[in-house]
């Protein structure tokens, strides 16, 4: 009984690497931060500085929030790390948007900036785990 109850309390530790060595995520990530950091910055290009603030907007940006604040609690590597805590950041910023209903236009505009610099530093970030790949550990 003992040998069971200890397989199972390692299979419960932390994934030292969920998207490391696995080709296939880093580059969809990068693919996914580069289109909103395109996303992002055509909505400064062409002055489309509207937000919505309904209770579903609000909504989805907390769930994602919570999410990626699991993940990035979640994860060891600090490749990983710094692209869940980047994709964080910008979940927060579109939140605060969602909740700030009295925002300018220019604070909009700053924002949708930032995230487009954010967006950029995650699809960075994001390609790190795939030219720099983690050697896999070794399980006993």
């Amino acid at each position: 009984m003992e040998g069971q109850l200890t397989a199972v309390d390692q299979d419960r530790k932390k994934t030292a690497h969920l998207m490391c060595g696995t080709n296939l995520w880093g580059f969809i990530a990068a693919g996914a931060c580069a289109y909103f950091a395109h996303l992002s910055y055509s909505h400064v290009k062409s002055g489309e500085f509207d937000w919505p603030h309904d209770g579903w907007t609000i909504l989805t940006y907390a769930i994602w929030i919570l999410l990626m604040a699991g993940l990035t609690l979640e994860v060891q590597c600090w490749r990983e790390r710094t692209l869940f805590v980047l994709v964080l950041a910008n979940f927060v910023m579109g939140f605060a948007l969602a909740v700030w209903s009295r925002a300018t236009l220019n604070d909009v505009r700053n924002l949708r900036l930032a995230s487009t610099v954010v967006w950029g530093l995650a699809a960075i970030a994001s390609l790190t785990t795939v030219l720099n790949p983690s050697v896999p550990e070794a399980r006993g």
